[in-house]
Formats: structure tokens, C-alpha cells, sequence
């Protein structure tokens, strides 16, 4: 068969007609045309306006979110034990060495080193923040801290 314009025909049941109501009561649909007796709902312009009032309750039970979240990125933490394993005696410690040995993913946004596990190497760490016991340790291993 070939295909024109005037033999194009939409595919069966994808095209549904629409309820004819208040065409009479032998329809099934006469007289009040399906909307009940009375009411808001049986009145013109009478259903949009009800479905707020039941979305209020549920909108009410969902909590409030409190605060706000910072747009400013947070430094990425490095702790002692990362150190100890990818650096050598006497290495100087940057963001940017950390990036090149595959610890942290951007240099740009800092690095700060926690005092978990062990430091036994001598470094020195040039860029980057430190908690209290970090730099403890860092300095007991004979290395120091520079801004």
C-alpha cells in the first residue's frame, strides 16, 4: 500500500473520544452531567480550588529545612597515614604534589591533614592546613609546617 497523505490514519484506539455530557438521560451522563447532586464540586469552576486543601495537611507534616548550605567548597582532608605511604624522607608537601600522586582531586580548593595514623618520614608541608595533632606529629617526625 502506498503511504500519502489521504491514507495516513492514526493507530487504533490511540485517539479516544471524549464523554458527551448533558445530552440527555438516556446517556447516563444527562441532567447533572456526571457532577452529583449539589455542592462545590457539582458547580462550575468548583474542583480546582479543593485540591489545595488536601495538599495542605500533607504539606504541613513535611519538616522545614533549616540553615543553608555553603557554596564555598570544603578543603579535602589528607591524613598522616596517606603521608607516610606516597611521600619520601625530605619531600616538600603541596596541594599540587598531592594532585600528581592521585590523593586529592583538585588542588584548587586546599587541603587540610588530620592526624590519623603514623608519620615517621621527615617532610616538609608548604600550602596546606593541619590540625593541632597533625602538626605535632609532623614536627616530632622532624619535619615543619610552612604557610
Amino acid at each position: 500500500m502506498v503511504i500519502n497523505l489521504h491514507t495516513i490514519k492514526p493507530a487504533h484506539g490511540s485517539r479516544k473520544r471524549s464523554k458527551r455530557v448533558g445530552r440527555g438521560n438516556a446517556s447516563q451522563k444527562g441532567t447533572t452531567a456526571g457532577r452529583g447532586m449539589k455542592g462545590q464540586k457539582a458547580r462550575s469552576g468548583g474542583k480546582k480550588g479543593l485540591a489545595v486543601k488536601g495538599f495542605k495537611k500533607s504539606f504541613q507534616k513535611v519538616p522545614k529545612v533549616r540553615g543553608f548550605r555553603s557554596q564555598k567548597p570544603k578543603k579535602q582532608t589528607v591524613t598522616l597515614s596517606i603521608l607516610e605511604r606516597i611521600a619520601k624522607n625530605g619531600d616538600v608537601v603541596t596541594p599540587r604534589y598531592l594532585n600528581k600522586k592521585g590523593v586529592i582531586d583538585n588542588s584548587q580548593s586546599g587541603v587540610k591533614v588530620v592526624a590519623t595514623g603514623e608519620l615517621k618520614k621527615k617532610i616538609t608541608l608548604s600550602g596546606c592546613v593541619a590540625s593541632k595533632k597533625a602538626v605535632e606529629a609532623i614536627e616530632k617526625a622532624g619535619g615543619k609546617l610552612e604557610f
